[in-house]
C-alpha cells in the first residue's frame, strides 16, 4: 500500500511538472514554481511539495535555509547545477544526478554552472504542513 501511495504521489508530481502549473518566484536569474502540493494522507501533519527551480544562464539563488522541518530531495532536470550545502564541498550536478538536504541545512550555493545554457532542478520537499515559509533567504 505504501508503494502505491508513493507511486501515486510521484505520478502526480510529474504530471504537474508537465502541465507547468504554479506561481513563480524570481530573483537573480532564478524562477521557482510550485508544481505539486499535497498533505500526505498516511502521515498526519506532513505535506509533500514539489518545486521546479529554473535558472537562466549564470542565474543563482541567494544563500538560504528552508523551513526547519523540511527534508529536500533535488534532481537535476536540465543543464548543470552547482551546489554547496552546509560545510560540504561545492559540487556540480549533471542531468539525472541528485542530492538531498536534511532539516536545518544551510544552502550556501545553488546556481547554474553554465553562463550560456539554462538549467533546472526538481525539489521534492517533505515538511510539517504548517511550517512556513519554505525558504528564508539571506539578505543580499
Amino acid at each position: 500500500m505504501r508503494a502505491v501511495t508513493l507511486a501515486g504521489l510521484l505520478a502526480a508530481v510529474f504530471t504537474a511538472i508537465a502541465l507547468g502549473t504554479g506561481a513563480g518566484h524570481a530573483q537573480q536569474g532564478e524562477d521557482v514554481k510550485v508544481v505539486f502540493e499535497q498533505p500526505i494522507p498516511n502521515i498526519p501533519g506532513k505535506s509533500v511539495i514539489a518545486q521546479v527551480v529554473s535558472y537562466a544562464p549564470g542565474g543563482k539563488s541567494v544563500s538560504h535555509r528552508h523551513a526547519k522541518s523540511a527534508f529536500i530531495y533535488a534532481r537535476v532536470l536540465s543543464g548543470s547545477i552547482r551546489s554547496k550545502v552546509d560545510d560540504q564541498p561545492v559540487k556540480v550536478y549533471q542531468v539525472g544526478e541528485s542530492f538531498y538536504e536534511v532539516p536545518g541545512s544551510y544552502h550556501r550555493v545553488s546556481e547554474n554552472a553554465s553562463d550560456s545554457e539554462p538549467a533546472s532542478l526538481l525539489a521534492v520537499i517533505v515538511v510539517d504542513s504548517n511550517d512556513k515559509p519554505l525558504a528564508i533567504y539571506d539578505k543580499k
